[in-house]
């Protein structure tokens, strides 16, 4: 059955690859985005809302012109964690305050479904390598505490309502869709890819690999890079199921979202390498204040309650990368 699905931050590199799946499985994406971290490009042909996630206005107005509406994936936040430090106030505004206001707005207008996009940077990282999602939380910036917050809101939200929440806590997203219609634009290069991106362009002279010694395999980070598409096609399973998983009036859940496997620093960098096809300069570095070993999630849940898997490997959100890159000079 075709559904109509408000998509908060559904400009940005996520929001828009999932505004892409819903389309592709025949529902509606309305997209609301304030552009301020977003493009307006990917939004293409599809309702579009520029304002922000907190003003009742624009909700309501949404709600009017889409009275079919009936379920939300809320993506819009500010995102990038060394900013989260130096402007936490800015972060507790946009993340928590304004995610209460629009879940108020929500719920009042009779969406009985919110699908959240949080982050696996709740956990507790001393607790690796395979994270479950009964594994202990302890985010360690701003950012990660606000996902944390605003988990804890749907779920003493839909307590006490009939709202079905699910929060899908992402690991680290990689990758284009496949099609070319939506990447990542986010100028700031502080992920593994996109620093390696800008060393393949000539923008970086080298990557450093910070942390040799760490109890792993071959002693550099390990963590869980899930495509971008996969992460999508999880949204679309999730909005199509908050029935199912909540037969009943209300009912809240946490989901992880990864691979279900670890990759090392180093096997990172060899897999680029390899689907680029030459080499890049590295160059070993002590581990960063903060710097963990790393994990990797635990996906048995998303399986059972989704009936999701991802399916596509390492190098396709590699290869994905190189080729939206080329295309947008990002």
């Amino acid at each position: 059955m075709s559904m109509t699905v408000l998509v908060t931050g559904g400009a940005g590199y996520i929001g828009s690859t999932i505004c892409s799946a819903l389309e592709d499985a025949g529902h509606l994406p309305i997209v609301l985005d304030s552009l301020v971290s977003g493009s307006p490009i990917p939004a293409g042909d599809r309702p579009f809302y520029q304002g922000e996630i907190g003003d009742p206005d624009v909700i309501a107005r949404i709600f009017a012109e889409h009275p079919n509406l009936s379920c939300a994936i809320h993506c819009a936040a500010l995102a990038i964690v060394p900013d989260s430090v130096e402007r936490p106030l800015d972060y507790y505004t946009n993340n928590v305050s304004d995610s209460i206001k629009l879940f108020a707005n929500l719920t009042e207008l009779g969406c009985r479904g919110i699908v959240f996009s949080s982050s696996a940077s709740v956990y507790d990282a001393a607790y690796g390598p395979e994270v479950t999602e009964e594994s202990p939380t302890r985010p360690l910036s701003p950012y990660a505490r606000t996902k944390l917050m605003v988990e804890m809101v749907l779920e003493d939200l839909s307590a006490v309502t009939d709202l079905k929440a699910l929060s899908l806590r992402y690991f680290n997203p990689i990758g284009a869709d496949p099609k070319m219609r939506t990447g990542q634009f986010q100028k700031a290069a502080t992920q593994i890819m996109n620093v390696l991106l800008e060393v393949a362009s000539g923008k970086r002279e080298e990557f450093s690999v910070t942390g040799t010694n760490w109890p792993t395999r071959d002693g550099t980070g390990i963590r869980d890079y899930v495509h971008v598409w996969d992460l999508a096609r999880a949204h679309v399973a999730a909005v199509e199921r908050l029935d199912d998983i909540f037969p009943s009036d209300g009912g809240y859940d946490v989901i992880n979202l990864g691979t279900g496997t670890g990759v090392t620093v180093r096997e990172f960098i060899d897999a680029f390498e390899s689907v680029r096809g030459s080499k890049l300069s590295t160059v070993d570095a002590p581990p960063r204040p903060g710097d963990i070993a790393g994990a990797y999630a635990n996906v048995d849940k998303a399986h059972r309650l989704l009936d999701w898997r991802p399916e596509l490997t390492l190098e396709e959100g590699i290869r994905h990368a190189l080729e939206w890159s080329r295309r947008t000079g990002t």
